[in-house]
């Protein structure tokens, strides 16, 4: 009876020590094709769509039905809209109470940048990234600099793109903390609580980066130091696309006119959420220069003031067509029968 015990002790240590020595041999390393497996995981596609250039035009107006608890800034985290380009767009909607089954205006529609269409382009006045691929183009929101910290008006590239980076707040900023009673360390860990959020673009800018954020309301707006914030879920993505040496040019661009198809379009950003009336007589003064040097440039174009004074009253980032060439008005014409012109006073007036 002891000599069974023994026995059965024996052999409980020894299956004890097989199992202990199976748990301490390293877990067998993927082969190749489970690695590319577990790439192929990884969905690093673009989040906004990317929208074939169209001369100088690109994407198309899209509508989105609310949820009752959507808000503005929740649906521009969603769906990689900014926030102030959603206010603009919809016009009378509570942007934190739109209410259950409104359908609301997506501003996918652009007049393109009059720069060179290469790499990065930042629009500080629309709060938008301009990323120039092969196929086209693709338009993400991102945060900018405030008037106290504006960002640079700048040529540059990228330099490295940044995987969970720790952020080094520079002097100005500490000090900033310091004077409002608040301490801010020389390194912030990557993590939940870095503003710099999941990944980076640095930039040949000295001090500037484009990156993410710990903070989903903000994107679309003046809220930064100077650098340009973009949601995590798009930054994750976009560092991916970019290579190193990638230009990037950023240009302050409130009114913007371009042609498509015969077609004269003009796009225009107001500043804030309000617009004030000084406002609207800087952008009123910006269109007119800007439409008066794009029709000496394009002398067959006709453009109609009653289209501009309604686009800038509006001054939402939405194109209108303003004209058109009028090489096309003639031919279109020609195919009408005759009939007698009507003109009533202050119905047309051409610019």
């Amino acid at each position: 009876m002891q000599l069974k015990y023994r026995f059965s002790w024996l052999l409980v240590l020894l299956l004890a020590s097989l199992g202990m020595q199976a748990s301490a041999q390293p877990a067998p390393e993927p082969g190749p094709g489970e690695q590319e497996d577990a790439k192929e995981e990884i969905d690093r596609s673009p989040r906004v769509p990317t929208f074939p250039l169209n001369g100088d035009l690109a994407g198309e107006l899209q509508v989105f039905t609310t949820a009752y608890e959507d808000t503005f800034a929740g649906i521009g985290n969603e769906l990689a809209l900014g926030y102030l380009e959603l206010v603009k767009a919809n016009p009378g909607v509570d942007p934190w109470l739109p209410g259950d089954g409104s359908v609301i205006t997506l501003p996918r529609m652009y007049v393109l940048p009059d720069v060179p269409r290469k790499g990065i382009v930042i629009n500080l006045a629309e709060y938008r990234l301009y990323y120039f691929a092969e196929d086209g183009v693709q338009v993400y929101p991102v945060g900018v600099g405030t008037e106290e910290n504006p960002s640079p008006l700048t040529n540059a590239e990228v330099t490295m793109p940044l995987e969970s980076p720790a952020w080094y707040p520079p002097a100005s900023i500490r000090a900033e903390y310091e004077a409002s009673g608040d301490f801010l360390p020389r390194m912030i860990p990557p993590g939940p609580g870095n503003p710099l959020g999941s990944h980076a673009l640095l930039l040949s800018e000295k001090g500037y980066l484009i990156h993410g954020t710990n903070k989903q309301f903000g994107v679309g707006m003046a809220v930064s130091h100077g650098c340009f914030r973009m949601y995590n879920e798009d930054i994750s993505r976009f560092v991916y696309q970019v290579e190193k040496g990638t230009p990037v040019r950023v240009i302050r661009e409130s009114v913007k006119v371009g042609l498509s198809g015969g077609e004269v379009w003009l796009e225009v950003h107001r500043p804030r959420e309000d617009y004030t009336a000084e406002d609207r007589d800087k952008l009123w003064q910006q269109v007119f220069e800007k439409v008066e040097t794009f029709v000496e440039e394009h002398p067959d174009v006709q453009v109609r003031r009653q289209s501009i004074e309604i686009v800038v009253d509006q001054a939402d980032g939405i194109p209108t067509m303003i004209g058109e060439k009028l090489t096309q008005m003639a031919s279109e014409k020609s195919a009408e029968p005759p009939r007698e012109q009507k003109t009533e006073p202050g119905q047309t007036l051409y610019f």
